[in-house]
């Protein structure tokens, strides 16, 4: 792996773990065996610049596993359920649902940043845009699809925080039984 992978990689799961402000540059490096001049080699303007980044990787990485699910189900409701079993899986075998959620940096970072929140709405647009066009497949009217993809993904995401700070996968086991019944009453 080149230096500007590893770096984007280890920063990557130091901020979703730990959050952007406690995690210090010579943290980043002390994992990922870089030195500074390296770092600011691929990244000048530092740190913002490195999770800037490594938002846009996890936008490439979430909407890749996502369109991937999506395209093996016919209907909105079993790609939801597939998603989420996805995430609950991850959690049991990690402990962690790291490499799908970024809640912690957004709900840090995204009013301090301009940069930093257009990141995060990027990334939420993109989930929202696979949920709205698999609704839309299903038949669901322009308005109903969009407003639907929005409810979708603030649960799934409620969902992922709240298994990280109750340590279990009760939220996301809720979720996945509830959604499926709430997209068969609309």
């Amino acid at each position: 792996m080149d230096t500007k992978s590893l770096l984007i990689e280890t920063a990557t799961i130091l901020f979703q773990e730990k959050g952007y402000k406690t995690v210090g540059l010579n943290e980043i490096l002390k994992a990922s065996n870089v030195s500074k001049g390296a770092l600011y080699h691929h990244f000048p303007d530092g740190k913002e610049e490195l999770l800037i980044t490594c938002l846009h990787a996890l936008k490439e990485d979430i909407t890749t596993d996502i369109e991937a699910i999506f395209s093996k189900h016919l209907t909105t409701k079993d790609a939801i359920i597939s998603t989420i079993d996805t995430l609950i899986n991850s959690f049991e075998k990690r402990g962690t649902i790291t490499g799908y959620t970024f809640s912690s940096i957004v709900s840090e970072m995204a009013t301090m940043s301009e940069p930093v929140r257009k990141a995060c709405s990027e990334l939420y647009e993109n989930i929202e845009r696979i949920y709205c066009a698999k609704l839309l497949s299903d038949g669901f009217s322009d308005e109903t699809a969009v407003s639907v993809s929005l409810l979708l993904t603030a649960s799934i995401e409620g969902a992922m925080m709240l298994c990280l700070t109750k340590q279990s996968t009760n939220p996301l086991k809720t979720i996945a039984e509830q959604l499926p019944n709430l997209l068969e009453k609309l």
